[in-house]
């Protein structure tokens, strides 16, 4: 959600869209920062951290206090503590809302939370879905399909930033063999387990690089296994370094196994670097979607570790398969999913709620015109009815 909030509100600002953020700091303080001489990010102070879930009276303060300046609001979900601030605020400007996600871990706090959202939903002005498969699938969005706008994720291409330093020096550590990079949480929802297990299957001339918060845990696992020579665990890597270890792989895998994968961004950002993906068919989300089976990638069955092996195998031994998918990868990318483009969608659907309110305001005033006239000549006709009968 963060990756999607920078790349875009840095493209709706260079496109002449004023947008500023609001978010919840990590901290108590409140502070306002200024990103690239162009828009404010204003961190409101957070009083603790529940069910993942921010809580900070200060953001509905600040929300208050601001938002007579700007013509829309558009909100990022699921995010309970921004719909909480709408709720009591009110705003009287555009809302729309950004669906990366339905709530599918926290179901006690979505009983709860349920009717503030249902509130949010019916006032937005318009919805934005990652996907068609996501939009069909939550029973959030299918009920209000009217409202909902497809607008892919998209990313920055910095396929360009990598050091080639680096991918030498990457690339000689595990010489002689395919790398297999795995970006991802120690999330249960990610399914680290069942790669790591798949790896008792693949060839020994392949590694399988481990990167991402928390993914340390794995590490008795590996040992457990007796897989530390095929599976490394990297632990969280750096912004600067990422692009380096995108480029250095041979193949991106995201063995992520239920609908909390919504989308997989990082299958966009190794794409972005011409590098096939190995991806699961998890049902009612659009990481399916995202990696075209046999086109851009393999798409295989969640949590078939057996499954996820024989698709390794399959492209570290095809040279000409992993290519062709490989360079289809970056055409996918470069047509459908940069930065610049769900940038373009997104101001479209801000004209296009925009132009249709308009529509209804010349219709409602027309209606009424109409009205004015018919009760006119009604008026009139009986007026004269009554003259004739005199």
């Amino acid at each position: 959600m963060e990756t999607v909030t920078f790349d875009l509100v840095e493209g709706l600002n260079q496109q002449g869209v004023n947008a500023d953020v609001l978010c919840s700091n990590k901290g108590t303080e409140t502070r306002i920062d200024l990103n690239n001489t162009r828009y404010h990010v204003i961190r409101a102070g957070t009083l603790a951290v529940i069910n993942s879930t921010s809580i900070s009276i200060k953001l509905i303060t600040e929300l208050k206090n601001r938002v007579h300046q700007y013509d829309a609001i558009h909100i990022h979900l699921p995010n309970p503590m921004a719909n909480l601030a709408m709720w009591l605020i009110k705003p009287k400007c555009k809302v729309y809302l950004h669906w990366h996600s339905d709530i599918v871990k926290q179901k006690h706090m979505l009983k709860l939370y349920a009717p503030w959202l249902k509130w949010l939903i019916n006032r937005a002005d318009g919805i934005i879905a990652t996907s068609q498969q996501y939009a069909n699938s939550s029973k959030w969005l299918s009920h209000n399909i009217d409202k909902v706008s497809i607008i892919p994720i998209g990313v920055a291409d910095k396929s360009q930033l990598a050091s080639q330093e680096l991918v030498n020096k990457i690339r000689s550590e595990y010489l002689g063999k395919k790398i297999v990079l795995s970006i991802g949480r120690s999330a249960i929802y990610k399914g680290i387990i069942h790669l790591i297990e798949a790896c008792k299957y693949t060839n020994d001339d392949i590694v399988v690089l481990i990167g991402g918060p928390g993914v340390e845990s794995f590490r008795h696992l590996i040992q457990k296994l007796g897989l530390e020579y095929k599976v490394k665990i990297l632990g969280e890597i750096s912004d600067q370094q990422l692009p380096s270890y995108y480029s250095a792989c041979d193949i991106f895998c995201l063995p992520s196994i239920l609908r909390s994968e919504a989308y997989g961004i990082v299958q966009v950002e190794a794409m972005s670097f011409s590098k096939p993906v190995i991806s699961c068919d998890i049902s009612g989300s659009g990481v399916a979607w995202v990696n075209e089976h046999e086109k851009s990638g393999l798409i295989v069955p969640p949590a078939d570790s057996l499954a996820l092996a024989n698709a390794i195998n399959k492209l570290c031994q095809d040279d000409k398969l992993r290519n062709n998918m490989a360079v289809y990868a970056r055409k996918r990318f470069e047509q459908e999913l940069t930065a610049e483009k769900m940038v373009k969608k997104t101001i479209q659907m801000y004209q296009a709620s925009s132009m249709a309110v308009m529509q209804t305001e010349i219709f409602s005033f027309r209606k009424a015109f109409d009205t004015e006239i018919l009760n006119s000549e009604q008026a009139l006709s009986t007026k004269k009815t009554k003259q004739h009968s005199n």
